[in-house]
């Protein structure tokens, strides 16, 4: 299964943020180990590094870059993806984004913890303890 991860499940892991680290870095090793197929919107990759860096230190930034890059597929648009993702009936620009990048890699799931901003993506979304809990037998 394929799953477009958004940026706040990432960082919750990068930067240990309590209580949403355990669920998401649970769908993270999920696609660590090959059992998911995650993939990451390119333009999430700078506010990675970026946020991480600020709240920790640049080897750290450059750890999670490098995780990212070599478990996730990177999804990125092309012009026509961008209007896409501008025409989307959506608040946020970015959530859009999320959503094209979503539906253009073939996702089944959007796995973030923000489900309210995404009632219009063509990509249902679902927070990582949800994903977990309906989606993946337990071991």
């Amino acid at each position: 299964m394929t799953v477009t991860v958004d940026i706040n499940v990432l960082l919750d892991v990068f930067q240990r943020r309590v209580p949403h680290y355990a669920a998401s870095a649970q769908v993270l090793n999920l696609v660590t180990a090959g059992t998911l197929t995650g993939v990451c919107p390119a333009h999430g990759l700078t506010t990675l590094y970026y946020l991480v860096r600020k709240h920790a230190a640049k080897p750290d930034a450059e750890v999670a870059l490098d995780r990212v890059l070599s478990h996730f597929q990177i999804g990125n648009l092309d012009a026509a993806g961008w209007q896409a993702a501008r025409n989307l009936p959506m608040a946020d620009f970015e959530d859009a984004v999320v959503a094209t990048v979503a539906k253009a890699t073939g996702s089944s799931f959007i796995v973030t913890r923000n489900v309210d901003d995404f009632t219009a993506s063509p990509v249902p979304a679902v927070t990582p303890a949800d994903f977990l809990s309906q989606f993946i037998p337990p071991a």
